[in-house]
C-alpha cells in the first residue's frame, strides 16, 4: 500500500509539504507542549506505582486475610488493639517506556474534518503519556534517541530532542532497536506503509520480548474517502501522483484496501501480544490518552503478578 493523500485543486501547494514537514513543525512544538501538558492532566492518576509489591519501602498496614500464611503479621502493630495486621511494602519495579512518533512527510495531512494533523496529534500523545507515566514513576525515552528519562521536565526535555532530530522527519517507520524484555514501547503513527515492512519494524522491537502498545492515527477523509468527482492521489514522500478518474468508483476498492491493511496489522499486534489502539484526529487526544495509559498499566500489573 502506498502512502497517499487526496488533493483538490484548492490544496495543491508546491511548497506546503516543505514548510509543514520542517520549520513549521519546530516553531508548534512549543505549543504541542502545552496541549501535551493538557491531555496529561486527563491522564495523571491511570497510571501509577503504588502497589502492594516487592520493595524496600513501607506502604502501609491491612488487616490479615483468612487463609493467609502467618509469617506476614506485624506483631508490634497487632498488639495495640488486639487485631493482626500485615505490614505491606510498596511495589517499586519501575518499567521502562519508548516512545516513537512518526514524523515523516504524510503525517502532516489534516482534512475539514481533522483537530489537527496526524503528526501534531502523536507528538501529543507521546509526550502526554510521557508526562503522565514518568509521574506514576516510570522511565520514559525516545526510542533510538534518548537514554531512559525519570525528569519532572520531561515534556521539555523530549521536545529538545525531537526538534535536534531532524533525520527523524524522513522516518516512517521506528528504529530497528530492540527494547528489554521488562520494557515497553508506544509506537504512534498512522502506519500507511507496506504491511511487511511494519511487521519487519514490529518484530526487530520485540524480538527480546519487550511488550508494545501499537497507535494508528487516521485522519477521518483517509479512511472514508469521501470524494467524488475526478481526484488525483499525491504520496507526499516520494512526488508520485495517481490520476484516479472517478474517486466515487475509485473509493470502493480503496475503502476495503484501507479496512485490510488496518486489521492485517491489528492481527499482528495481537499474535505478539502487543496492543492496537485506533485513534481519528477528529476525536479528543485525551481519550487516546487515556486508553493508552490504562493499556500501559494493565500490562505493567500483569508482570508483576
Amino acid at each position: 500500500m502506498v502512502k497517499t493523500t487526496v488533493l483538490t485543486p484548492s490544496q495543491r501547494s508546491p511548497g506546503a509539504r516543505d514548510s509543514e514537514q520542517g520549520i513549521a513543525l519546530s516553531h508548534r512544538l512549543p505549543r504541542l507542549a502545552l496541549e501535551a501538558r493538557r491531555v496529561s492532566a486527563f491522564v495523571n492518576g491511570v497510571h501509577g506505582r503504588r502497589k502492594a509489591g516487592p520493595g524496600e519501602t513501607f506502604w502501609q498496614y491491612r488487616m490479615l486475610t483468612p487463609g493467609e500464611a502467618s509469617s506476614g503479621i506485624d506483631w508490634r502493630r497487632s498488639a495495640r488493639d488486639s487485631k493482626l495486621y500485615v505490614r505491606e511494602r510498596e511495589w517499586e519495579a519501575s518499567h521502562t517506556i519508548w516512545m516513537w512518533a512518526d514524523r515523516s512527510a504524510s503525517m502532516g495531512f489534516a482534512s475539514s474534518l481533522a483537530q489537527a494533523p496526524k503528526v501534531d496529534r502523536a507528538l501529543v500523545l507521546a509526550l502526554a503519556l510521557a508526562d503522565a507515566l514518568v509521574d506514576g514513576g516510570e522511565r520514559v525515552g525516545l526510542l533510538g534517541l534518548t537514554r531512559p528519562l525519570a525528569s519532572r521536565r520531561i515534556i521539555e526535555r523530549l521536545v529538545e530532542h525531537i526538534a535536534g532530530d531532524v533525520a527523524g522527519m524522513d522516518a516512517d517507520l521506528p528504529p530497528a532497536r530492540a527494547i528489554g524484555r521488562l520494557d515497553e514501547a508506544v509506537l504512534i503513527s498512522d502506519w500507511l506503509t507496506p504491511l511487511d515492512k511494519v511487521l519487519a519494524a514490529l518484530g526487530s522491537i520485540g524480538v527480546q520480548g519487550g511488550r508494545g502498545h501499537l497507535v494508528m492515527i487516521i485522519d477521518p477523509v483517509e479512511e472514508s474517502f469521501p470524494f467524488a468527482g475526478q481526484a488525483e492521489l499525491l504520496d507526499l514522500e516520494s512526488d508520485l501522483r495517481l490520476d484516479v478518474g472517478d474517486a466515487n468508483a475509485w473509493g470502493k476498492d480503496y475503502r476495503v484496501r484501507i479496512a485490510a491493511h488496518r486489521d492485517a496489522i491489528a492481527a499482528a499486534c495481537r499474535k505478539l501480544g502487543w496492543t492496537f489502539t485506533l485513534h481519528h484526529t477528529d476525536r479528543n487526544a485525551s481519550e487516546a490518552a487515556l486508553r493508552l495509559a490504562g493499556l500501559i498499566s494493565s500490562s505493567r500489573d500483569m508482570r508483576a503478578a
